[in-house]
C-alpha cells in the first residue's frame, strides 16, 4: 500500500504517521503537520508562528506540534516523516544540536517520546512531503486576528473544470435547439405554442444558420457558431481545458511558442 510515495510494510499498518514541515519567508512563519490514521484518514494541521524564529525553529515547532496531536488521538505507534536531514538526525541522535535555541525543543521532543510505545523518524525527500508544506507555507502567508483560528481546510480531487457542470442534460432527450432547427427546415412550431410563442420562434430563427443538417448561430461579427448539445459541450470543454488541447496561453506566450517551433 502506497503513502505519498511511501510503500507501507505490512508490520507497519497499525502504526499512525506524523508528516510535518516549517517555513519562514518575508510574510512569517508557518508550521503544517499531516496526521495519517492507520486507516489512511489524514488530518491535517497549520498554525501561524507569531514570534520570530528561525527556519529550523519552525521546523520543531511543526514537529512538537504533530507529535503533540499523536499525543491527544492517544496513539501509542507513530512513524515520523519530514524533509529536514538536519532534523531528523538530530532528532535520532545521529547528529548533535549545537544551536542554542534548538536544545529547548529537542529536550522537549524527547519528554514527548516517553507517551509512546514505539516512534521513529525517517528522512524523506521534500517533494514526498508536499501537502505538509503546502499547509506551512499558507500558514506562514495567512495573516490572522489575534484568536482567529479557522477550521480545517478540505482538499477534495476535481476531474473536470467547474462550469462542466453548469451544463444541464436535456430532460427529454432533445437538444435545446431542437425547436428552432425544426421550425428553420420544416416551418413546424411547437406543440400548443401560442401566438406570442410562435413570433418569439420566428425572430429567435433569424439569427441561426442551417447547412447541410448542423445548426449554426450567427454573431455579431458574423462569425458562425456551431449549435452542440450538452453531451458534446461537456466532452468540448474537458478536452479544451485538460485534453489533447493541454493548457491555455495567451496570445504573446503562443507567438513565441510558435516561433520557437518554427
Amino acid at each position: 500500500m502506497a503513502l505519498f510515495g511511501e510503500e507501507v510494510e505490512d508490520e507497519d499498518r497499525d502504526k499512525w504517521i506524523v508528516w510535518f514541515d516549517g517555513a519562514s519567508n518575508a510574510l512569517g512563519h508557518g508550521v503544517g503537520v499531516v496526521l495519517v490514521t492507520p486507516d489512511i484518514q489524514c488530518i491535517p494541521f497549520a498554525t501561524r508562528l507569531c514570534f520570530d524564529c528561525t527556519n529550523s525553529m519552525a521546523e520543531y515547532e511543526a514537529c512538537a506540534l504533530g507529535i503533540q496531536a499523536a499525543i491527544d488521538f492517544n496513539v501509542k505507534l507513530l512513524k515520523v516523516y519530514e524533509d529536514s536531514a538536519l532534523v531528523i538526525n538530530q532528532l535520532k541522535g545521529e547528529r548533535e544540536t549545537r544551536d542554542h535555541k534548538l536544545i529547548p525543543y529537542q529536550a522537549y521532543i524527547k519528554k514527548l517520546m516517553e507517551f509512546f510505545d514505539n516512534i521513529s523518524f525517517h528522512h524523506i525527500p521534500k517533494e514526498e512531503n508536499q501537502m505538509a508544506n503546502a499547509l506551512a507555507t499558507l500558514a506562514s502567508m495567512f495573516q490572522l486576528t489575534p484568536h482567529g483560528d479557522l477550521s480545517y481546510i478540505q482538499f477534495r480531487c476535481r476531474g473536470k473544470p467547474a462550469h462542466c457542470c453548469l451544463i444541464e442534460e436535456e430532460q427529454d432527450g432533445k437538444p435545446w435547439y431542437f425547436n428552432i432547427k425544426r421550425y428553420i427546415e420544416d416551418k413546424e412550431y411547437p406543440r400548443e405554442a401560442s401566438d406570442n410563442d410562435k413570433r418569439m420562434m420566428q425572430r429567435l430563427s433569424a439569427g441561426f444558420f442551417l447547412s447541410e443538417g448542423i445548426l449554426y448561430k450567427q454573431n455579431h461579427d458574423m462569425v458562425l457558431l456551431r449549435c452542440v448539445d450538452a453531451r458534446e459541450a461537456k466532452h468540448m470543454l474537458v478536452e479544451v481545458h485538460g485534453g489533447s488541447f493541454g493548457t491555455h496561453a495567451n496570445g504573446h506566450a503562443m507567438a513565441r511558442k510558435i516561433l520557437r517551433v518554427g
